[in-house]
């Protein structure tokens, strides 16, 4: 067991912090308790997420929230009060905000006295803020990545005012998580580890709007998984933008190694998966973590991007593409079983037939699980969107679908090699395919996999024998023995 010393004062701070955000929120439960008798009807609340799984874990805190403070969740966006929860990566997903601010504002002239918020990465962009203010000033409440922990704050502020409020910081030192929140599904849940990037690919916006790397407190991590794993959690995502990069911001400098070691010696919890990893950033210590403790899942997310040297040295990623596929080689060597996803961009600025090429041989060679292709969009304030060598989009539609085909042929091979092997899956929830319901969930090597059971599965983990596909994505199983 490591000794990780505690800051202190920031301990301090933060347990301060805390305290002032629940006395805010008792002050939002007044209120909504006294517009709840006045209107006759319990306020309700809708939150949609776009983006990644740290914007998951927010919306899943604003949610809690909302919950303490008297609100009763809604499934659909005519509710009394709405929060977008956006995401800035791609330009499609700034689109898709703007064309549904429109279907609210309709609800809004319904309900005057609806309440619509608007948070995430996409609101520490000036110039959507700007947009937002002249073209939608129905929006109420406008906040951004760094003190989404001041929403009972800010809840208190929007439901006392009827002028827009703003607040959208460019910085933050301070991590506050002892706040509501509600999950998903109760036996798994992502633990936020840290918060930001420094690695500034030339591509991303991610470090303008989620800020340079913070770390969380080890022994705050830890606290949070052991609460959770009481609380019935089996299955504990940790979660960063470069978790191999987490413990470099701390006073007690710690390695994320160490980090996964001692969260994978809590006592019964059963599943330990991370996202997101740099290759730049991976460690032999690291590996070897994997391969020595049976519950950390055999599934790594390893963001590639390109295939090309020179693609990669544009992108600013800092590394060749003969390091990774070293990379590749020491993880299938210590962990045979392993499942390896990734990323892709098609279109880079100045990427050539050939060096898209070089991309599809590379994806080729590593055979990956899952790539999750996405074309290039471009980001302003980012050195790429800079560059006046922009990809056409129709090439970049060609240069996707011809690397959607490959991933389709390669995830295919992979699950057909998981028939007839026995293997365990965390059954997380029921779904209807072809008019008839199954259960569903995960290998631990992150296969989706279904079957039928009169019975609720849910929350249990059972060892099964894949038989059939039973869709494309879905491999039909049966139990690997009278477990049921």
């Amino acid at each position: 067991m490591i000794d990780f010393k505690e800051n202190v004062n920031s301990n301090q701070k933060t347990t301060e912090e805390t305290r002032q955000q629940m006395s805010f929120l008792g002050q939002a439960k007044e209120l909504v308790k006294e517009r709840s008798e006045r209107r006759g009807y319990p306020l309700t609340f809708h939150v949609t997420t776009f983006g990644c799984q740290m914007n998951a874990r927010d919306s899943e805190k604003l949610t809690g929230m909302l919950l303490a403070a008297g609100y009763v969740e809604k499934e659909t966006e005519d509710a009394d009060f709405v929060i977008y929860n956006t995401c800035t990566v791609r330009e499609n997903a700034n689109n898709k905000v703007y064309g549904r601010l429109g279907y609210l504002h309709g609800y809004k002239k319904q309900n005057p006295q609806m309440k619509i918020a608007l948070c995430g990465c996409m609101m520490q962009e000036d110039v959507v803020v700007s947009k937002i203010k002249q073209s939608y000033p129905f929006v109420d409440l406008i906040f951004g990545t760094h003190n989404i922990y001041k929403f009972p704050e800010l809840l208190v502020s929007v439901l006392e005012s009827e002028s827009q409020i703003v607040d959208i910081w460019k910085e933050h030192g301070d991590i506050v998580e002892d706040l509501p929140s509600v999950r998903k599904y109760p036996f798994k849940s992502g633990v936020n580890i840290m918060y930001g990037c420094n690695n500034f690919c030339t591509y991303c916006i991610v470090p303008y709007v989620r800020g340079r790397e913070r770390s969380r407190q080890p022994r705050d991590i830890l606290r949070e998984c052991e609460r959770l794993v009481k609380d019935g959690v089996v299955e504990i995502m940790l979660l960063g933008q470069n978790v191999n990069s987490y413990g470099k911001t701390l006073q007690q400098e710690i390695s994320f190694a160490d980090l996964l070691k001692e969260v994978a010696t809590i006592p019964d919890l059963q599943r330990i998966r991370f996202m997101t990893s740099h290759p730049r950033d991976l460690s032999d210590e690291l590996i070897e973590v994997m391969a020595s403790y049976k519950n950390i899942c055999p599934h790594l997310h390893l963001p590639l991007q390109s295939g090309s040297d020179t693609m990669l040295a544009a992108m600013n990623r800092h590394y060749t593409k003969a390091h990774y596929l070293s990379l590749v080689d020491r993880l299938r060597a210590a962990i045979p079983d392993i499942t390896l996803t990734t990323d892709i961009i098609v279109g880079f600025p100045k990427e050539t037939e050939k060096e898209f090429a070089e991309t599809l041989s590379f994806a080729e060679q590593i055979r990956f699980y899952e790539i999750h292709v996405f074309k290039y969009s471009r980001r302003r304030g980012t050195p790429a969107d800079r560059d006046p060598d922009q990809v056409p989009e129709p090439i970049k539609g060609v240069r996707s679908d011809t690397l959607l085909e490959l991933t389709a042929k390669q995830s295919k091979e992979f699950r057909a090699r998981r028939i007839g092997k026995e293997t365990e899956v965390l059954f997380e929830e029921e779904k209807e395919y072809e008019g008839r319901r199954y259960w569903i969930g995960h290998t631990r090597e992150y296969v989706l996999v279904a079957m039928r059971s009169v019975e609720s599965l849910e929350n249990r983990i059972l060892p099964v024998v894949p038989t059939e596909f039973l869709t494309g994505e879905v491999l039909l199983a049966r139990t690997a023995d009278s477990v049921l």
